[in-house]
């Protein structure tokens, strides 16, 4: 089967839209790729800095106040933290909300299912309340830069980000022979495999990729030294990091002293190693195609990996270009990907949130994403969200898409189309035609436009 511009917008993009057409062909969905990130401009959100900034400034505010010698210092301080706790909370619901627009109203729709498929693949939260709600912000800045890139310099942003090092605790992680573990600064720390393990099962290589445990205590020391603070961001400190060489896979990195270059030339070779592209290829496959994807389109996807050391948009293209990537039935819309679809069927515009108050968009949106099983950035592991079909087929999650789905009109504060227009909107110039004929004979605007929401069509990519 060859490009279809529907499947295309429904498969590789967020969806179909009233108001922006479908790429007219597989050139064109990778030129727009490759150009400006219009979404990223049109709704911006905070970088990773900038809300790592705002922590600092509050951090540094608290300690004024509690050595101001006030008696009432520490009534202060918790008064200043319930104030910045409440600001980060609306700081988080307008980073959503335009992760939503983004969704809805772009023209490079390839690019936002990139960027969430790569969020997920590399998850990480923070786990104290000061990092709680830099999930976005992390995505914003470490990884979305880099969906049009080289794996590798996207996997080295990654793993040497605040976030990810703050989530897998490698800031607890010192080498057993370092100058820290000598002189015994904290008797608490030891080394910690948890980076360098999901490093290898998750990031790289895979889970049955040709590596053990010799090699996961070899990395976890290579890694030592890497470390955060609120006040710095990411940095390397060598008293933390073991000394001498490390063999990882066969390989010596390092000398007298681990160095921040030699985390660089690890994960160089991770990224360009055959076991990585094979991985890669087949989570992209599983993502975007089926839940067990052609194995030849997978081969194709692998080969244009490695045959350019991992540059994204080939391995991108050798998917869009095989003919498998345009067949069968498509893999079941997780729980962002239906809502954000919806809105952008109903034509959603940046006037329609306007109204979208932090409680509403709780009531609305963050609370349907938990009922239907995908609160927003909190998968429960570093492994991130399933991707089988089977995973989202509840009963709980189907009656809670409904239940939304009949709530559209409130959510849009407006009517939406005549769902005798919708199905077309939603669905394509041939909608199936006995969601046409409900569409046709539903009672309400609100019934018809659920109807066809709820649709095995509409809830497949």
């Amino acid at each position: 089967m060859a490009f279809d511009p529907i499947t295309a917008e429904t498969r590789f993009g967020c969806g179909l839209s009233p108001v922006v057409a479908p790429p007219t062909d597989v050139a064109a969905m990778l030129a727009a790729l490759a150009g400006p990130d219009t979404a990223a401009t049109a709704h911006p959100i905070d970088s990773f800095d900038t809300a790592r900034n705002r922590i600092a400034a509050m951090s540094k505010a608290r300690s004024a106040i509690r050595n101001s010698g006030s008696d009432t210092a520490e009534a202060d301080a918790k008064t200043l933290r319930k104030a910045f706790l409440r600001e980060t909370q609306g700081h988080w619901i307008r980073w959503f909300t335009h992760s939503m627009l983004r969704r809805a109203t772009t023209g490079d729709g390839l690019r936002e299912r990139l960027a969430f498929f790569w969020s997920d693949h590399f998850t990480a939260k923070g786990k104290k309340n000061n990092l709680s709600k830099t999930t976005t912000a992390y995505a914003e800045s470490a990884i979305r830069p880099h969906v049009a890139g080289r794996f590798e310099d996207m996997l080295t942003a990654v793993v040497t980000h605040p976030l990810m090092i703050a989530y897998l605790d490698q800031q607890n992680s010192i080498g057993p022979a370092s100058t820290a573990a000598r002189k015994r600064e904290n008797k608490k720390l030891g080394l910690n495999e948890n980076l360098a393990r999901e490093l290898l099962e998750l990031h790289t290589l895979g889970v049955d990729g040709p590596y053990g445990q010799t090699d996961v205590r070899q990395l976890a020391e290579l890694l030592t030294g890497l470390n955060w603070s609120v006040h710095h961001g990411a940095r390397y400190l060598p008293r933390l990091a073991e000394p001498g060489g490390e063999r990882v896979l066969g390989k010596w990195y390092g000398a007298q002293q681990g160095t921040l270059e030699d985390i660089h030339n690890v994960l160089r070779d991770l990224a360009r190693h055959p076991a990585t592209a094979r991985h890669l290829a087949w989570k992209l496959a599983v993502h975007f195609v089926a839940d067990t994807p052609d194995p030849d389109m997978v081969a194709a996807m692998e080969r244009a990996y490695l045959d350019t050391n991992g540059l994204l948009p080939e391995v991108y293209r050798a998917m869009l270009d095989h003919p498998a990537a345009w067949t069968g039935t498509g893999t079941l819309k997780q729980p962002v990907a239906f809502i954000g679809s919806a809105l952008r069927a109903t034509g959603l515009t940046p006037a329609d949130t306007a109204h979208w108050e932090a409680h509403f968009v709780r009531r609305n949106l963050l609370r349907p994403l938990q009922i239907m099983g995908q609160p927003w950035e909190d998968a429960d592991g570093p492994d991130g969200w399933p991707e089988n079909d089977l995973a989202w087929r509840t009963p709980q999650g189907l009656a809670a898409r409904l239940q939304w789905a009949l709530r559209v009109p409130e959510i849009l504060g407006r009517e939406p189309t005549d769902p005798r227009q919708f199905v077309f909107d939603a669905l394509g110039p041939q909608p199936p035609e006995r969601v046409r004929f409900a569409a046709e004979a539903a009672e309400s605007r609100r019934e018809g436009v659920a109807l066809v929401l709820m649709a095995p069509a509409f809830q497949r990519h």
